[in-house]
Order: C-alpha cells, then sequence, then structure tokens
C-alpha cells in the first residue's frame, strides 16, 4: 500500500511538475510587473524604487506627453520594456469616459490595428527596437463591436498581447505553452497591502509558473496603488532574486520559448 501511495505521489508530483516552467539559475517562478498608460506617477515613483532594487519591469505606454518623452526615453535605456497601450487608449465610452472620437465603439479593427501600428513606431523611435509587446486598453479587444485580437495576429504587429485576468492554474502553466495572444495578469484596487501584493509572487513561486502584476498609478494618478505597498513588494522580490526571477514580460516569455520542457 505505501509503494502504491508512494508512486501516486511520484505521479502527480511529476505531471505537477511538467506544467511548469524552467526559470533561470533555479528561480521557482518569473514575476513580471507591468505598468498601464504611462503615467507621471510611475516615472516619479515606480521607476526609482526599481532601479535602485536593480529590477526591470514592463510599461505599456498611451496618451504619451510631449514633456515626458525624454525620462520615457531614459526608462527604455536603463533596461525596462517599453510597449505598446496604442495612442489614445480606445476603451467602451461606459468604462472610461473620452473624447466620442476615441471610444473603442468608434473605431473599427482596421482602425484599431492603424493606431496599434502607429504607436510601435512611437515606441520604435523611443527605445531602437523593431518590435514590441501589447496590452489592450481597459482589457477589452472589441473595435466597433467586433473582436479585433485575430486580425491583430495574422497582421503580426506585437509580439503578445496582456491581458487583465489571471486564475491560479495560469500561475501554474507552462509558460512556453501559452497563446502569446492571451497572456493573463493581474490587477489590484486602491487598497491593497504590501503583504497582498507579496502574496501573487508566491502563489506563482508555489505553482512553478508565472505572476504577471497589473498596476496604473503609483502614489498618485488614478487605480493607484500606494508607495509602501509597492515598496514593501519591490523589497520582498530584491530579498527573494534566486527564488523568484524579476524580468519583463518579453524577457520572460522568449526564454520560456527557448528552453522547452523536454519531458513535454
Amino acid at each position: 500500500m505505501k509503494m502504491l501511495l508512494a508512486l501516486a505521489l511520484s505521479l502527480v508530483c511529476g505531471v505537477s511538475a511538467a506544467s511548469a516552467t524552467k526559470w533561470p539559475e533555479g528561480a521557482k517562478a518569473a514575476v513580471v510587473l507591468t505598468y498601464d498608460d504611462g503615467l507621471g506617477s510611475q516615472l516619479d515613483h515606480a521607476v526609482p524604487v526599481l532601479d535602485q532594487a536593480g529590477l526591470k519591469a514592463t510599461f505599456f505606454l498611451a496618451n504619451l506627453k510631449p514633456a515626458d518623452v525624454p525620462r520615457w526615453r531614459a526608462v527604455g535605456a536603463a533596461g525596462h520594456e517599453l510597449a505598446n497601450h496604442t495612442v489614445f487608449h480606445p476603451c467602451p465610452a461606459a468604462v472610461f469616459p473620452t473624447d466620442p472620437r476615441y471610444t473603442s465603439e468608434a473605431y473599427t479593427p482596421a482602425s484599431m490595428l492603424r493606431e496599434i501600428e502607429q504607436q510601435n513606431t512611437l515606441l520604435t523611435a523611443l527605445d531602437g527596437k523593431p518590435t514590441h509587446g501589447f496590452a489592450s486598453p481597459c482589457g477589452q479587444t472589441l473595435a466597433g463591436g467586433v473582436d479585433y485580437l485575430e486580425a491583430l495576429r495574422a497582421a503580426n504587429l506585437v509580439t503578445y498581447v496582456r491581458g487583465v485576468h489571471a486564475s491560479p492554474d495560469d500561475l501554474r502553466a507552462d509558460v512556453g505553452r501559452m497563446d502569446p495572444m492571451y497572456i493573463p495578469a493581474r490587477g489590484f484596487d486602491e487598497r491593497v497591502t504590501g503583504a497582498q501584493l507579496i502574496d501573487f509572487a508566491k502563489q506563482a513561486q508555489a505553482g512553478g509558473g508565472m505572476a504577471v502584476y497589473l498596476f496604473h498609478g503609483v502614489a498618485g494618478d488614478y487605480q493607484q496603488v500606494s508607495d509602501p505597498a509597492h515598496r514593501e513588494l519591490i523589497t520582498w522580490l530584491a530579498a527573494h532574486r534566486g527564488e523568484v526571477w524579476v524580468t519583463t514580460l518579453q524577457g520572460a516569455l522568449d526564454w520560456a520559448k527557448a528552453h522547452p520542457d523536454p519531458r513535454q
């Protein structure tokens, strides 16, 4: 009976291990910090804390302010990832009030793709890179009521699409086998604590997968996480480098694709 139980446990463990990605230098999980909308609070509060800790993150830029262009160029030069969030951040009118011309209802899939292409051009001017990842504004992929995601895939304009939802299963998934057009991520409300942010990384650590954080404002702007909570997360990540690999989203996806699990 004991032998049968041991065999069953080994099979279960084998299935669990096979579903996880093998991260560099023995890390148990990857952690990706992403920040949406190109906000001033990210430049003022997030970037300095990240740089001080020696950690890299991904910033999805939209509605870029001319005065911030030199600062974002410096962010890219420092090794952070600059990624596409469209030019005008078109969302459903009921979700994100804005100029009626820039609601997602006013777009078509073709016009959405043209805008994504234009934002790629701006990003290349900032960081010199020929390709970029993408996060859909407000986490939705409708333009004029039509889903544009498969058209975006076919156009080959972006290397991945980050979403806004992540399940427990996503934290155990083999990242190399993920559909790059559906990369899960988790957002947090303004009352989130540092301990709650850290727990998300610990869940990925236990599952062997990837935890993708979605932030907006940091100690300012909107949908903000507090400066103490953000700093507590960064401090924890810096102190656990050997257990969790903090990298950009493109870096994590590239690694997972280049290092498939030979057991799969």
